[in-house]
């Protein structure tokens, strides 16, 4: 069974960084697309950063340059490193996931993740 389970949610400044966890078991990474996404209050939820399975990183433009995805194969745990964090990325954040018998690349492309976290809320303040 797969389980999908983020870390490191919390309140800063902006300006400030936080560093997202997602642990994940079930199933080994080399064999997924891996992806997070976050949810605002009345707002749609949508891509931050997506890695294929073979590397490829995809990043939405509002947090290119400020933030960097990457994982631990041997943990078997994804990361979102936010830096310069904004008022804007306050949101509740998701690590997502797909399966693949071969390569995987779905990008930021959010009906095409099946497995998801239970979330974990970032708060930025002015």
């Amino acid at each position: 069974q797969v389980q999908l389970v983020e870390s490191g949610g919390g309140s800063v400044q902006a300006g400030g960084s936080l560093r997202l966890s997602c642990a994940a078991s079930g199933y080994s990474y080399s064999s997924a697309c891996m992806g997070w996404f976050r949810q605002a209050p009345g707002k749609e939820r949508e891509g931050v950063a997506a890695m294929s399975s073979g590397g490829i990183l995809n990043y939405a433009d509002s947090v290119k340059g400020r933030f960097t995805i990457s994982k631990d194969n041997a943990n078997n745990i994804l990361y979102l490193q936010m830096n310069s964090l904004k008022s804007e990325d306050t949101a509740m954040y998701y690590c997502a996931a797909v399966l693949a018998n071969a390569y995987c690349s779905v990008g930021l492309n959010l009906r095409s993740y099946k497995y998801w976290g239970q979330g974990t809320q970032v708060t930025v303040s002015p």
